[in-house]
């Protein structure tokens, strides 16, 4: 464990501004077992009602792949994306399917069975709630064990950590890999500085510079963003100038880590050897997997590519999510805490959230194609930045009641006061919008009234389909035709409840359209409005009524028009213009 009971510090400069230390981190026993039950809280909020929310479109891709692998072996499926997640999602999938074939089971019905859902889901989840450790880690290195374990504490009870979490993307096993291995960087550093100035010790960080290494490459095989490793990279350059630092690493050194990265790469995400694999890539890179021409924010509709850069989804997109999504003392305490970085009291271990925090703005706040799973990255920083202005605010306070009162016990009353308000902001957030935990609005952003209305793609991400399908099975008539913008997701539900006969079409698609006739579906999908049918999902809005409406957690995800006659006018309306 870093951080016993002292606020570790880089390169000899001690964070004056929290020199004391509580009670609690005086005991590692304490601090371990304090971790632990966060874990477990976290792990608790990520996989309870898991299957809640059906598949998203990109999930049902992670399944597909999943299933080629498995027929297949290593295959280029997916291939725009590492292997790692992938290949646990097979393992996780695999066991599931073990356990619901067991007797203990009984069936489908079974309320032991495991959906495909939380099978697919389940590896996030778990690498989620042990992020909790990596964090506490990490700033406990920067900053010492107290603001280390607010953070901690608030990764695990955030309501956008667990909503990121328990879905089945990369960004889980980005963070963890990236976090990993820093936490082995800085460890590295310190052994360096301390070691090699004790008389007589030959300090020995090689071992945690190839354990970084190897960490990388397992961030590599998580998600392909290279630039992640300059965040260390600068941080360690900032000292070099430095006469008096011993933390040098030289070529050599430097190229063992990138060999080792490498392998390690190579070695959890094999499928990389591939050429269709490159095709993948190539495609993907060319943006001509981007299936459609839009971003809904805030009710406008946005470009999305990439490459559109400010002219695209526009460049406060974050800080719109940062201001609404987070509970609101946490974001009042990030605000507080974000000038300490600019301070030299705070140690030298801001300078890596800093590093941090820019590589992450120049990485996803210019281009164009934003979602809000991105924020994933930089969240642990801007929560360790909210445990820093939690001591700050609570140190400024306890000095003005000191003075009022006379009394010293204020000092330690308020930053515990201080920093329980802010996690018990968090359970109550994260609680109250349970289990739809990316629909979680604050008072800021309008409450629950305004859930959805923001960030909708994000915000329900398909998780009502399965419940649509399930409706329109029961309604619909033998090979009825099904519009919606996620046609592979409708088919996969219709064909698991078996209705393959129902024929998906795109709602984008004006000749598919044409063949609608009475008895068919078209689904409004909240978060699947774009350009190429605004018109339609408008109209149709102010002149027909929905057949039926799914709702999650009392926030209408989805309107079903059946196709009458007034359907079929605005239909024919559209595809006329």
């Amino acid at each position: 464990m870093a951080a016993e009971a002292e606020a570790i510090v880089t390169a000899g400069l001690r964070p004056d501004l929290f020199a004391e230390r509580g009670v609690l981190l005086a005991s590692r026993t304490l601090v371990i077992a304090t971790l632990a039950l966060l874990v477990l809280a976290g792990f608790g909020f990520r996989v309870s009602g898991l299957s809640a929310e059906g598949l998203s479109e990109d999930e049902l891709n992670k399944l597909s792949a999943v299933a080629d692998y498995r027929r297949n072996g290593l295959t280029a499926a997916n291939g725009e994306h590492p292997m790692l997640m992938k290949a646990l999602q097979t393992a996780s999938i695999f066991i599931v399917e073990k356990w619901n074939n067991s007797s203990l089971v009984g069936g489908p019905n079974s309320s032991l069975h495991v959906p495909a859902e939380t099978a697919l889901r389940l590896p996030s989840t778990i690498f989620g709630a042990l992020t909790v450790v990596l964090i506490y880690l990490i700033a406990a290195e920067l900053f010492g064990a107290e603001v280390a374990l607010l953070a901690a504490a608030l990764w695990a009870l955030d309501p956008q950590a667990i909503g990121f979490n328990r879905i089945a993307k990369e960004d889980t096993f980005l963070l963890f890999f990236f976090l990993l291995a820093n936490i082995f960087w800085l460890r590295g550093q310190r052994v360096a500085e301390t070691e090699s100035s004790r008389a007589g010790v030959v300090a020995r960080p090689e071992r945690y510079y190839w354990a970084t290494a190897a960490c990388f490459g397992a961030m590599m095989a998580s998600k392909y963003l290279p630039q992640l490793i300059t965040v260390s990279i600068c941080y360690y350059w900032m000292f070099q100038a430095l006469p008096e630092t011993r933390w040098r690493l030289g070529k050599k050194k430097f190229l063992i880590v990138i060999l080792i990265m490498c392998g390690v790469f190579l070695l959890l995400s094999p499928t990389a050897l591939l050429p269709a694999t490159w095709r993948e890539m190539g495609i993907f890179a060319g943006q001509k997997r981007i299936g459609h021409d839009g971003y809904e924010f805030m009710g406008s509709l946005y470009s999305h590519r990439m490459t559109d850069w400010l002219a695209g989804t526009p460049w406060y997109f974050y800080v719109v999510f940062l201001a609404v999504k987070l509970p609101v003392l946490t974001v009042a305490t990030f605000v507080a805490g974000l000038p300490l970085l600019f301070r030299r009291k705070l140690g030298d271990g801001r300078y890596f959230i800093l590093f941090w925090l820019f590589v992450w703005i120049m990485s996803f706040v210019f281009v164009g194609g934003k979602f809000t799973r991105y924020f994933t990255l930089v969240l642990p920083a801007v929560l360790i930045t909210a445990a820093v202005g939690v001591q700050f605010v609570g140190r400024w306070i306890a000095q003005q009641l000191t003075a009022l009162l006379s009394s010293e016990r204020a000092n330690v009353y308020v930053k515990v006061v201080l920093a329980l308000a802010l996690v018990l902001g968090s359970i109550t957030a994260s609680a109250s919008a349970a289990p739809y935990f990316r629909l979680y609005t604050n008072v800021l952003g309008g409450g629950r009234v305004k859930a959805g209305s923001f960030f909708p793609h994000d915000e329900f991400y398909d998780a009502s389909m399965r419940e649509v399908m399930a409706e329109i099975v029961r309604r619909a008539k033998p090979g009825a035709r099904v519009a919606t913008e996620t046609a592979g997701l409708a088919a996969y539900y219709a064909e698991r409840a078996g209705r393959s006969d129902l024929v998906c079409i795109s709602l984008s698609d004006s000749e598919e359209l044409k063949q609608l006739s009475d008895g068919d579906f078209l689904v409004d999908a909240r978060g699947r409005r774009y350009f190429s049918n605004d018109d339609l999902i408008t109209t149709l809005r102010h002149r027909a009524g929905p057949a039926f409406q799914v709702a999650l957690g009392g926030v209408t995800a989805a309107d079903v028009y059946l196709m009458d006659h007034a359907a079929a006018a605005v239909v024919a309306e559209t595809i006329n213009k």
